[in-house]
């Protein structure tokens, strides 16, 4: 079981790279297994060209390391603080991707243009607060994690499956390791769209909302009809 799973995040951090979405040694993605309570994660500072499944660092919970021999991800405790919130989440994921961390950056969250926007997230991608100094000077990775779990309130993260973090970069999240990585494409997709689009016209405006819920609902939702499996779906 474990061995699958440090095999999954592992093809998945890959994927990173395969996409384009990280440079040098940044990004990691994380998988957990939710019966055993364990989370595998990319070994911290680790080239992506040397990586193997049997890098994948796992721990508890906790933080604590239960098997191998490299240091988790300097990520690990944001991760760890995302699975005790959000227990619908089995893998998380974390770049720089540019066009996402530009708007982190900027302190913007990426507002819903289009309908490739809405088919993937349910409203504007939301921004955390920035951190006090307080929280900065001690348990950094745990206050970042700490400030997106406060972001979401009322959110679901199954249907926000993402988010900026001020000054910093995305975290995305899903059911599974590809999923997470899925989502980190699709967040760095419409951030690139947004940008775009608000270069070529400053004052664009928001999807119409009942466009906005239609397009997400028709893929998301109980009465989904979207692809393939479902009794009446359409193309």
């Amino acid at each position: 079981m474990i061995a699958a799973l440090k095999k999954e995040v592992w093809k998945a951090n890959l994927d990173l790279v395969r996409h384009g979405l990280v440079i040098s040694t940044f990004g990691n993605v994380s998988g957990m297994d939710r019966k055993k309570g364990f989370v595998a994660i990319k070994p911290s500072g680790t080239s992506y060209e040397s990586l193997k499944p049997a890098d994948m660092v796992v721990v508890d919970l906790e933080g604590r390391t239960v098997e191998g021999a490299l240091n988790p991800s300097s990520d690990t405790p944001t991760h760890l603080e995302i699975y005790k919130a959000f227990p619908e989440v089995s893998a998380v994921a974390h770049t720089h991707s540019e066009f996402a961390a530009v708007f982190a950056q900027a302190g913007m969250e990426i507002p819903c243009l289009g309908t490739t926007h809405a088919d993937h997230f349910a409203g504007r991608v939301p921004l955390t607060r920035r951190l006090s100094l307080a929280e900065a000077a001690k348990d950094y990775e745990s206050a970042v994690g700490r400030a997106i779990v406060e972001r979401f309130g009322r959110l679901e993260p199954l249907e926000m499956p993402g988010v900026l973090v001020s000054g910093h970069g995305p975290f995305t999240w899903g059911r599974s390791a590809g999923e997470a990585v899925l989502n980190s494409l699709l967040l760095e997709t419409v951030a690139r769209m947004a940008w775009e689009t608000l270069i070529l016209n400053p004052q664009a405006k928001p999807l119409a909302e009942h466009i906005r819920r239609r397009h997400f609902l028709r893929k998301h939702g109980p009465g989904a009809y979207y692809g393939q499996g479902r009794k009446g779906a359409l193309k």
